[in-house]
């Protein structure tokens, strides 16, 4: 599979014998993404407290931006004045930026929807962003991330049915919009498939969305307030129907475990903000469980971290020194958990590969998830 002139590729290096999950490399303009894979978020253009020389050393190969907030502040057309996305991140991998979608879910008290679109009203100073199919693909060619998305509607889950298929028909119509819309060829757009927790409003998205022939697609309107069953049910349906010659990605998912069940069902691609706000909320991910810094317990606890991580922050730093970082409010603490959190997520990507290429995924499953509670 190529896309966007020949300058990307997606290849599956191993299969799972016993679940869909595969080991790939997908090959951009910017570096080549080693899936399954996952990309931290950096919404306004950084990884909140972290350096781009820190990302690497956690293991990121690919981030993510956001078309909407960086279209507010400093403006699509400032990061072009500076040389595009990576030359303003200082970034020198892919990057994939989201359309600002998701913002019609998560503003929708301030936003406006209709066939043509949708309007903002803005968070910083109250002026309305016109968001239209072109519109958001234009933005993204300006701002020049390797792998751009097309505009969709992200419905809440318990939306009347009618309205989720409005929602349906509306995204495509966008996706073919967005697609007829796009001039640069260094840039992959992929389409989103919509349909909430519905098997059949999924399979209308998809194919609705195969037509138009995306060199990816991702998986949308997830993680909004359904029940992780669900959510993997919804797995079961809908990734069954994505080439398998292709790049898939979950978008906005999200914990371990989620990770673990996307993987096994067939998905390549992840971003999320927990790893980050977990940090930045004395919450870290560790091999043992969820560690809430700010427990007493951890008042004088002299261990790292994770006992199993061998990142900068669990070789040099106790909990009982990470704790008091949180409690006196210096923004060390913070900036350290977060990466840390950072640091076990692609190591349990790593993992996961490894566990792929060896057929090891009951032992990994065992290993790796056993002392995780279901909410992480």
């Amino acid at each position: 599979m190529s896309g966007g002139g020949g300058t990307f590729g997606f290849e599956i290096t191993r299969a799972s014998a016993s679940t869909a999950a595969r080991c790939g490399a997908w090959h951009t303009p910017h570096g080549t993404v080693q899936t399954p894979a996952f990309m931290p978020v950096g919404t306004r253009g950084t990884v909140r407290g972290l350096w781009p020389e820190q990302l690497l050393e956690t293991g990121a190969e690919m981030v993510l931006a956001n078309t909407y907030h960086l279209a507010l502040r400093p403006g699509a057309e400032v990061v072009e004045e500076l040389g595009g996305l990576h030359q303003f991140m200082q970034w020198d991998g892919p990057i994939l930026t989201d359309s600002g979608g998701f913002q019609v879910f998560s503003l929708a008290e301030m936003a406006r929807l209709t066939d043509e679109g949708v309007s903002f009203k803005s968070h910083i100073d109250g002026s309305w962003l016109e968001l239209t199919p072109e519109r958001a693909v234009g933005l993204q060619e300006q701002l020049g991330a390797d792998c751009i998305m097309c505009l969709d509607e992200c419905p809440a889950h318990d939306v009347p049915p009618e309205r989720l298929r409005r929602a349906v028909d509306r995204t495509t119509d966008w996706a073919r919009r967005c697609r007829d819309a796009q001039t640069r060829t260094d840039q992959a757009l992929f389409g989103i498939v919509q349909g909430g927790t519905d098997p059949a409003l999924r399979q209308r998205s998809a194919e609705g969305l195969l037509g138009l022939e995306f060199p990816g697609y991702a998986i949308g309107g997830l993680s909004v307030g359904e029940s992780p069953e669900s959510m993997y049910t919804t797995l079961d349906v809908t990734v069954e129907l994505l080439p398998e010659d292709r790049p898939r990605y979950l978008m906005g998912v999200g914990t371990p475990r989620d990770l673990y069940e996307a993987v096994v069902r067939g998905v390549d691609l992840f971003d999320c903000v927990l790893p980050t706000r977990n940090g930045r909320s004395a919450s870290a991910f560790t091999s043992e469980g969820e560690v809430r810094l700010k427990n007493l317990k951890y008042r004088s606890d002299e261990r790292p971290l994770d006992p199993g991580c061998e990142c900068t922050v669990c070789s040099r730093f106790s909990r009982g020194y990470l704790r008091h970082l949180f409690l006196s409010r210096e923004m060390l603490g913070p900036i350290l958990v977060s990466y840390h959190n950072l640091a076990f997520y692609q190591n349990f990507l790593r993992s996961l590969r490894e566990a792929i290429r060896t057929d090891g995924l009951d032992e990994f499953r065992s290993v790796h998830l056993a002392e995780v509670p279901a909410s992480l």
